[in-house]
């Protein structure tokens, strides 16, 4: 199988770590047989992509067998932010299946955190809404239904393109991240009813960068980015 390594990796400060317990908790009690989670935002640079990582990695370290799947095909982070290093050779990338060029096989790796698999976005696609509109995406979520616990899609931020809207009624349910006092009402109802449209359940919101008040509680809560 193939390998990479994450070298930028952090220990969640205590606030940090309930929040995810507290995530990964309720969706684990969110129905019988949800197993693939789509996690969008309303705009840019909302915390997704960090929200998406770290719930992998969350429900990894509880014994469950969890693969997270880049598939912002069009702005990918995930590389550069965790400085992945690709210990075995010609590693193919979402995009580059969707197209027909790799094949499962080739884009599914093992990770060095325990339990943790990932799919990487691949190269820059010129027509990601088309290419995820195949049968191809379809295929690959029955695949990693059947070889993995839980599949968790880290999607591009659905105020600003359609992809998610497309993946979305491949998966059990979808979470939204918001920034704290960064969204509008009606952004945050249009990316609603973008999800509602796509027939796809909505298991709630992460409410992300929340400003935490000084005092008694913050050395223990700190902010949530």
């Amino acid at each position: 199988m193939n390998k990479i390594k994450f070298n930028e990796l952090y220990t969640p400060e205590y606030g940090r770590r309930e929040a995810l317990n507290s995530l990964r908790t309720n969706l684990q009690f969110s129905g019988v047989n949800l197993k693939t989670f789509l996690i969008t935002s309303c705009g840019p640079d909302e915390g997704k992509s960090t929200v998406s990582f770290d719930i992998a990695r969350s429900m990894a370290e509880t014994g469950k067998k969890v693969i997270l799947v880049d598939a912002d095909i069009r702005k990918s982070v995930m590389i550069s932010r965790h400085k992945i290093e690709r210990l075995t050779r010609r590693i193919g990338g979402l995009s580059q299946y969707l197209t027909g060029i790799a094949e499962a096989e080739d884009i599914i790796c093992e990770t060095n955190i325990e339990n943790f698999y990932t799919i990487m976005s691949g190269p820059v696609a010129p027509n990601p809404t088309e290419i995820l509109n195949g049968d191809r995406f379809e295929d690959l979520m029955e695949k990693l239904r059947d070889e993995f616990d839980v599949v968790i899609i880290d999607s591009p931020p659905l105020g600003s393109v359609i992809d998610a809207a497309i993946m979305a009624p491949k998966c059990d349910g979808a979470i939204v991240v918001m920034a704290s006092g960064e969204v509008s009402k009606r952004v945050a109802l249009d990316v609603k009813k973008q999800l509602e449209v796509s027939g796809c359940r909505i298991l709630g919101v992460v409410l992300n960068k929340v400003k935490m008040d000084k005092g008694q509680y913050s050395k223990y809560y700190g902010e949530y980015k």
